[in-house]
């Protein structure tokens, strides 16, 4: 992976709509009429009417400027509308870049939610937006203002032209020289900020703890510092706005200056008063406002455009060859599996939640083949929830590796990884739309009769008709515990991935509705890995794995019984009736 530069994707992105902003150039074109033809036409109207006396004819002129303005005016607004047209799907493509960005570092294994993202999506990305746009609008108002400006002051006085433009070039590069270090501040303010942001968040939300532990001053001072980085960027920013002073007062008022102190000398070398005056208009009707218009564009938003943007590419790189209208990345293809692969392979697996903590697994091992119904069962806190998670690799193992069919789950980016399991946690996500929106969620293009089919499988007949059939609304806070985690088992059920994962998905059903879900996934093609949360789960189970802190034992129902004193343990507290009186005997001696 790399990181595009701010001008390289800018550049992309006004490549990709070349139409458009050849539509905002043609209207940039028209809306500097006026700054084209205003110093000529005052030049005749007073040359050749006023002073002339000739008052009609000095109006005549100007009434044509009056049509210049209205021409100008009517193309600034036509300007704004192509703008949009530019500027709104750039920002849209950020915008995916920071979603896509932030949930593949949460979703990939060992990755955690960024807490800045939300600052990037919102306040970074109007900034991108507002001042991209700003950018467009400046720059090509300094291009085309300007540029018709010294076309028409070298057509009226090309000696004015000349005396103009060499103050005018000088404060530019002033102004450019500076730049780079006007880049260098804002880029320290934004990321300030940002940390600074980081820093009262991570405060806020541990308050309680920093107060327990006596840390108020430590946090304090943390985030105190972070104030005064942001505080101290600022500062540097309020002294380059100095510079941009400066090259205002040469590039904008000097010319002026220069123009009226010269004057009687270009009178005496046979230049009218009318092109006098109307070089002094070209100067402070367009050279003037275009290079003040440029500077504070360039040095404020321009600026806060450059960091901000970069900011983002920072954080979310994408491909090279990434194109503007598809910022994210593809994953790469993961190594196809082989026909004698097992569904899952677990080799030497070790995890532990602390370098100093104890291993919840320790060089464990596992082989589970293709359709094999497995049941993990234990106390709480066995580390049941935390194997099914490293099955479905949301977290990372400190040693050994998990394979599904054949691949090394650290190797499979999220979106590959998302077609090859499912794991239905016992608190079930369903989201407000119909009904069919939510089974549709993990497999798209399955039709109404595919869902009908999966309701009855699953027993979910009777909640899709008290909700109004497929098409009905489904409003997560009017749902049960159990209605949400019969969705999500429907829709887990209808999913393409191979492997499913329920951790105690079902608990908040009856046992006989449990029994039908857990007997159609066992139906189901792939295989099937059941945290269990009644022993009838693992009763149905092909292979029962009890996991009590030690060694973790794997077996059948009938063997676990004879070799596990934690599984008839667990198997007298659900149900002492499923315990043989062999097996009772022995628990008893």
């Amino acid at each position: 992976m790399s990181r595009p530069g701010v001008r390289r994707v800018t550049w992309r992105a006004l490549r990709a709509r070349r139409r458009e902003l050849a539509a905002l150039c043609g209207w940039s074109l028209l809306e500097s009429l006026p700054a084209l033809l205003a110093g000529y036409l005052v030049a005749r109207a007073v040359d050749d009417g006023f002073l002339a006396g000739r008052l009609l004819n000095g109006l005549a002129w100007l009434a044509v400027l009056a049509v210049a303005v209205l021409v100008g005016a009517a193309a600034t607004g036509r300007t704004y509308r192509s703008l949009g047209a530019v500027v709104e799907p750039f920002r849209d493509e950020v915008a995916a870049r920071v979603v896509r960005g932030a949930l593949r570092d949460a979703t990939r294994a060992g990755g955690r939610p960024d807490s800045a993202a939300v600052t990037r999506l919102t306040h970074q990305m109007e900034i991108v937006r507002d001042t991209f746009a700003g950018l467009l609008m400046v720059t090509r108002g300094f291009l085309f203002s300007a540029g018709a400006a010294l076309l028409g002051l070298l057509a009226l006085a090309p000696v004015a032209a000349a005396l103009a433009a060499a103050p005018l070039l000088a404060g530019l590069g002033v102004f450019l020289a500076a730049l780079p270090a006007m880049v260098t501040h804002q880029r320290a303010y934004v990321r300030a900020g940002e940390q600074l942001g980081q820093s009262a968040a991570t405060a806020l939300a541990g308050h309680r703890d920093v107060l327990s532990c006596g840390a108020q001053t430590r946090v304090t001072a943390e985030v105190a510092r972070w104030v005064s980085a942001q505080a101290t960027a600022e500062r540097m920013l309020a002294r380059m706005a100095a510079i941009r002073s400066l090259s205002l007062g040469v590039g904008g008022w000097l010319p002026l200056l220069v123009l009226m102190v010269t004057a009687p000398w270009l009178v005496e070398r046979g230049l009218t008063p009318g092109a006098v005056l109307g070089a002094l208009i070209y100067i402070s009707t367009g050279l003037q406002p275009a290079l003040h218009t440029l500077v504070q564009g360039l040095g404020g938003g321009g600026l806060r455009y450059a960091v901000t943007l970069e900011n983002i590419l920072r954080t979310y790189p994408v491909s090279d060859d990434q194109r503007p209208s598809g910022l994210a990345a593809q994953p790469p293809r993961s190594r196809p599996p082989t026909d004698r692969s097992p569904a899952v392979e677990v080799r030497g697996m070790t995890f532990r939640y602390g370098p100093h903590a104890r291993p919840v697994l320790q060089n464990f091992s596992l082989t589970l083949a293709d359709r094999e119904h497995l049941a993990v069962v234990g106390p709480s806190g066995a580390g049941k929830s935390t194997l099914a998670a490293l099955l479905a690799g949301l977290v990372p193992p400190q040693a050994g590796a998990v394979h599904l069919a054949g691949t090394p789950v650290a190797e499979v980016e999220p979106a590959v990884l998302a077609r090859m399991r499912v794991l239905v946690p016992q608190e079930a996500y369903v989201f407000t739309g119909s009904l069919a929106d939510n089974l549709r969620y993990l497999r798209p293009d399955a039709d109404d009769h595919t869902l009908e089919d999966a309701l009855d499988a699953l027993g979910a007949r009777p909640l899709a008709t008290r909700l109004g059939g497929l098409g009905g609304p489904v409003a997560p806070a009017l749902l049960s515990a159990g209605e949400r985690q019969l969705i999500a088992a429907v829709r887990a059920w209808l999913a393409p991935a191979p492997l499913v994962i329920l951790d105690e998905a079902t608990c908040h059903l009856d046992p006989a509705l449990e029994a039908t879900v857990e007997g159609a996934f066992a139906r189901r093609s792939g295989s099937l890995v059941v945290i269990a949360h009644r022993i009838s789960s693992a009763l149905r189970a092909g292979r029962v794995l009890v996991l009590d802190g030690d060694e973790p034992v794997l077996g059948t129902h009938e063997q676990l019984l004879a070799r596990s004193a934690t599984y008839r343990v667990l198997v007298g507290c659900w149900d002492d009736a499923v315990v043989p009186p062999q097996a009772a005997s022995t628990r008893q001696g």
